[in-house]
């Protein structure tokens, strides 16, 4: 349940506290005082989308504050911790305190906050699942909706029709992923086939020619050095001949000879001569080495013609095409040769795969047959029971001969069932039964609505109901058995419910009273809690519109009686 609830520059509220807590709270107010911005501000903590036009004229932002009533464990208080949040426990109980917050700017941007920590208002919504139900003008407007009427019926039936749906959805889900799967093998059949082909092809071209990993480079290499083998010729030689001379000329290794032994005939003398003298005989090796290789460079060189590079350019065209045709780069020809396997085996298998989708589609048909009629069958069986205890509560609320009853048709399949549910209101005796939308006004739906909650709330408890203004289009007696149900509706949870009647107002157990205030150039409004003189006043105003009626107040204690004698 919601404890409490703070407002600031929220519509015309410039700031208030509403003390919420157990039972039934009545918020009551003069007309544009503000109070449907309790409700406004109760959805706006919901995740409901924020609208800039909420703020206050003059306000920068409008804020939102509440404070839930939790268990400790739970789907609540999965949700906060996986958002990174965290709850306040309450000493010597399992119960945990959740704050939640929402801020407007005038520019319309809102941010919310779980638990102390920044969220997405997504995270509000999540939590609203779980925690209340709001009913207002809009709510009834949804209930003539065929799945809105499903949805209640559902929310009645219990875990009977609970786990009939859950095992209904997970063989739509099997029927669906198969028959989409067969779809798309037989739909695009002559497509794949050819595709088939085409990777047969590319595969034993691949195969015949077996490229290698950085062949292509390789190849491109030898290529540049085979064109050009006379200059590489030709400057090889001129390095073997400076190094180490044939024809008797001065070179290198003459050079280097002579310097060594000039240092090691000084070097007796001098030991850094010495070492230097060590280091030209390494020089000198070593030019002797290169002279060598060298000559084993022409020696190779020597051995190709031009019959080579034909070879080799031959080689990169087949290499090249193969990469034109399958990819970018010669890695790519490389992987579809390993992966390609695969694939072409998929697509080979399709006849196998397409007889072997369609038994297997055919059972999960037979499955989705029964889950559908199991599910109906347990909707058929809550219908009935539905359709008995709304018809005794609409009697409790002065709608004495009005019989309503639930209608589980068939309907095109969906993942909610092959089933349409209607509610069909026979407001009279001897009246046809039509569907609630037809059939009743805006009174008789607000409680119609009322009696489905009350008899849900038996089954499916709800931890918060809020009603704007639920008592819309009726008054008397019917009012007072409105106020009468939704007092028997706070037994079990917490009801808040915003009313301009005295006869509903008059059963709550917290009466909550939106005051208009302005000194002449901006107007304000407040919240306060009424109690004994100030509670009664009000109820005379809701019932005559004035507040000091000595008409009215007797008639507002006579209310006020009629409520603590009832509880």
């Amino acid at each position: 349940m919601i404890e409490e609830m703070r407002l600031r520059d929220l519509g015309v509220i410039a700031e208030a506290t509403l003390p919420m807590g157990s039972g039934f709270t009545a918020i009551t107010g003069e007309t544009g005082a503000g109070k449907t911005m309790v409700v406004t501000g109760l959805g706006l903590l919901l995740g409901q989308r924020a609208d800039s036009g909420t703020v206050r004229a003059g306000a920068e932002q409008a804020e939102v504050a509440g404070v839930w009533i939790v268990p400790q464990t739970g789907p609540v208080a999965d949700r906060v911790h996986d958002a990174g949040a965290s709850l306040e426990p309450l000493p010597g109980d399992a119960a945990a305190e959740l704050y939640v917050g929402r801020t407007i700017g005038r520019e319309g941007r809102s941010r919310a906050t779980v638990g102390g920590r920044t969220a997405p208002a997504g995270v509000l919504a999540d939590l609203a699942e779980e925690l209340v139900v709001v009913h207002g003008q809009s709510d009834q407007l949804r209930l003539r909706s065929g799945a809105a009427q499903r949805t209640a019926l559902d929310r009645f039936g219990g875990a009977e029709v609970a786990d009939a749906l859950t095992a209904y959805r997970d063989a739509w889900d099997r029927w669906r992923a198969l028959d989409a799967e067969l779809t798309t093998l037989t739909e695009d059949r002559d497509a794949r086939i050819a595709e088939a082909e085409s990777l047969r092809e590319s595969l034993a071209a691949i195969a015949e020619a077996a490229p290698q990993p950085g062949e292509d480079a390789e190849l491109a290499q030898r290529a540049e050095r085979l064109a050009h083998v006379e200059e590489l010729r030709a400057a090889a030689a001129t390095a073997r001949e400076a190094l180490s001379s044939e024809q008797d000329a001065v070179d290198v290794a003459a050079l280097v000879g002579e310097a060594r032994r000039a240092l090691e005939r000084a070097g007796e003398r001098d030991p850094v001569l010495a070492g230097f003298g060590e280091q030209l005989a390494e020089l000198g090796y070593r030019a002797s080495e290169l002279a060598v290789e060298l000559s084993g460079y022409l020696a190779d060189l020597d051995e190709t013609g031009p019959q080579e590079l034909d070879a080799v350019e031959e080689r990169r065209a087949v290499l090249g095409t193969l990469i034109r045709r399958h990819g970018g780069t010669l890695d790519d020809v490389i992987r579809l040769a390993e992966t390609g396997g695969a694939r072409l085996a998929e697509l080979e298998g399709d006849d196998d795969r397409i007889a072997e989708l369609t038994v297997q589609r055919d059972a999960a048909a037979s499955t989705l047959d029964e889950g559908a009629a199991a599910l109906t069958a347990a909707r058929t069986a809550a219908a009935e029971r539905l359709g008995a205890l709304v018809t005794a509560e609409l009697t409790a609320l002065a709608m004495p001969d009005a019989t309503l009853s639930v209608d589980v048709r068939p309907a095109p399949p969906s993942a909610e069932g092959r089933d349409e549910v209607a509610l069909l209101l026979s407001p009279h005796a001897g009246a046809e039964p039509r569907p609630v939308a037809r059939s009743a006004s805006g009174g008789e739906l607000s409680r119609v609505m009322l009696a489905i909650e009350v008899v849900i709330a038996s089954t499916h408890p709800v931890p918060t109901f809020v009603f704007d203004e639920v008592d819309a289009g009726i008054g008397g007696a019917a009012a007072i058995e409105v106020g009468r149900r939704l007092a028997r509706l706070a037994e079990t949870s917490q009801v808040i419910a915003v009313t301009h009647l005295a006869q509903v107002a008059a059963f709550a157990t917290n009466h909550l009273s939106v005051v208009k205030e302005s000194d002449g150039s901006v107007t304000a409004s407040s919240v306060r809690r009424l109690e004994g003189g100030d509670r009664e006043a009000e109820m005379a105003r809701l019932l005559s519109g004035l507040a000091d009626s000595s008409t009215a107040l007797e008639h507002a204690r006579e209310l006020l009686q009629l409520a603590r004698q009832a509880a």
